[in-house]
């Protein structure tokens, strides 16, 4: 997909989920997976084809990144992977009826500053309704002055780096772009920070 818009271009990003998919593919099989952010949904098609339950979900405000979730799920015959419309930060009915789920992914979407905590409390709200479940998300470095220390503490959650070299994702073919500027993905699991004397 070539539209360099959001959800409609496969960005290095979603490469490299999809690659950590790929490595860990055997323990996939019956995993319940909600990919966000999904648009072109590379990471949730693989996942899906290695055998996970899969859901799709991207904001209720881009009918066209929904519609690019469900044109990928066709093309790859994956026709009854649920779509959803799921608005970070917005607790709407969709998310509270959610299935309980084991993974969520997310790749590239820490792209504006103004959506991060957004995007970190609806991971909080998933991640609460399921304690054992991690997200594993994929990002690029875009600025050194852009954290989420901050916003992880405020909503008690941790984050463990996953060194691209560990899964074969460091190789230039992977994470590389034609789009102008510098492409440097890092990738990390969040999860629910322990509290004291548990």
């Amino acid at each position: 997909v070539l539209d360099s818009q959001y959800g409609t271009y496969v960005w290095p990003c979603a490469v490299v989920l999809a690659q950590y998919l790929w490595a860990h593919r055997r323990s996939l099989p019956g995993k319940r997976v909600l990919e966000i952010g999904a648009g072109v949904s590379l990471p949730g098609v693989v996942a899906a084809r290695c055998g996970a339950r899969v859901i799709l979900s991207d904001s209720e405000e881009l009918p066209r990144c929904l519609q690019s979730c469900r044109s990928s799920c066709l093309v790859n015959r994956l026709p009854d992977v649920p779509v959803l419309g799921l608005t970070w930060g917005r607790v709407s009915p969709e998310l509270l009826s959610l299935a309980p789920i084991d993974i969520i992914l997310g790749s590239d979407v820490f792209f504006d500053p103004k959506d991060f905590e957004d995007i970190l409390t609806t991971i909080y709200f998933l991640l609460e309704k399921n304690p054992h479940a991690q997200f594993w998300t994929t990002y690029q470095v875009r600025s050194a002055d852009w954290s989420m220390e901050a916003l992880l503490y405020k909503w008690k959650l941790k984050s463990t780096h996953v060194p691209l070299h560990s899964f074969g994702a460091d190789k230039e073919h992977l994470a590389s772009s034609s789009l102008p500027g510098r492409h440097t993905i890092e990738m990390m699991i969040i999860s629910l920070a322990q509290s004291e004397g548990t």
